[in-house]
């Protein structure tokens, strides 16, 4: 990995030297801007608006624009002489449980790898001290012209910078909850727990760009000449109007799904009692029994129904043909004689 930015690590009067590179990487599809009619390329020219020509990169620097629209120039060399400590340092300023980190400061990631032999020891040591005390740093840096806050943790045998937010660039969600006043109830929410603990967890590596694989099966049919594969029809969306059905069904969706059993947890799922009948039984009208004698008396009462049905056809089918055998004339005779028994 490319180094981005070389500089140092300030612990107290500890130095370490450090290469920060980055710690992600995008796999986003980009698109290049062209003209329609012949797909010539679309490019940005910078032009200077006083002399309306195309100038190189060579001649371009940097300004402020005061209030009034005057361009105060700023060098590299009024740049390089501010007056912070942070410029080649990334000072620790304190240590801190994880949990005080806000995730909404969170930012870029990068990688912080020891600058040379010298620095491998004091690299050590911070990384076995984070990893003792479970906290993390809070450390502030420069970089590409500004200072910046930051966060150190151990993240394997590496040590990881996360760059931070400003308190005050965070803002506060006023006006983001509903005003309306809604009362939840304790049903309600054991159907919401009964959901999160259905769903469950998940391995992130499982996960992967679903968007990113079907736009890149787009531009393979497009590339090759053939049709671009269809979209699947969109789900039918709709109000939610009863929030328990909502959730009754989202539980048995997602237990579906996970290939849970059909007997659901929560009570509110059940509909209806017993198991579907067995074809050709009838209802047990003897007296009270256990339930092992319950479950059998219906079995054999289907297993008789089902001989007599095959016997019955048996015999009209021995009576309709004249070439039977014997076997099958006794058979007739045995059913012709249940019958007038009956």
């Amino acid at each position: 990995m490319r180094s981005i930015w070389n500089g140092a690590i300030s612990f107290g009067l500890v130095s370490i030297p450090i290469k920060l590179v980055n710690a992600t990487e995008s796999h986003a599809i980009s698109f290049r801007q062209v003209h329609t009619e012949d797909n010539g390329r679309i490019r940005y020219r910078k032009v200077c608006e006083l002399e309306d020509r195309e100038v190189s990169q060579a001649e371009i620097g940097k300004a402020y624009e005061d209030a009034d629209g005057t361009m105060i120039p700023i060098s590299d060399e009024d740049l390089s002489h501010l007056p912070i400590p942070t410029a080649r340092t990334i000072e620790i300023v304190a240590f801190v449980p994880a949990d005080r980190i806000d995730p909404l400061q969170m930012g870029a990631a990068y990688y912080l790898a020891a600058g040379g032999a010298q620095a491998a020891k004091p690299y050590t040591l911070l990384r076995e001290a984070l990893k003792r005390s479970n906290k993390v740093t809070i450390a502030k840096y420069a970089l590409r012209g500004r200072e910046r806050l930051g966060m150190l943790r151990v993240v394997g045998d590496a040590i990881a910078m996360h760059g931070l937010l400003w308190p005050d660039e965070v803002r506060a969600p006023e006006g983001v909850a509903p005003d309306e006043h809604v009362t939840i109830r304790d049903k309600e929410l054991d159907l919401a727990d009964a959901l999160m603990d259905t769903l469950g967890e998940v391995d992130l590596e499982d996960l992967h760009d679903e968007y990113r694989e079907a736009l890149e099966e787009v531009i393979a049919a497009k590339a090759s000449g053939e049709a671009p594969p269809e979209s699947p029809a969109p789900a039918a969306g709709g109000k939610v109007l009863d929030l328990m059905a909502a959730l009754e069904n989202s539980v048995r969706a997602a237990r579906e799904s996970r290939g849970a059993e059909e007997e659901a947890e929560v009570r509110q799922l059940r509909r209806g009692g017993s198991t579907p009948k067995e074809t050709g039984a009838k209802k047990s009208t003897s007296t009270k029994k256990t339930p092992a004698a319950k479950k059998a008396a219906p079995a054999r009462k289907s297993t008789s129904k089902a001989g007599e049905g095959a016997a019955k056809k048996t015999a009209a089918k021995s009576t309709a043909t004249a070439k039977s055998t014997a076997g099958k004339k006794t058979a007739t005779k045995k059913t012709a004689s249940r019958k007038r028994t009956a």
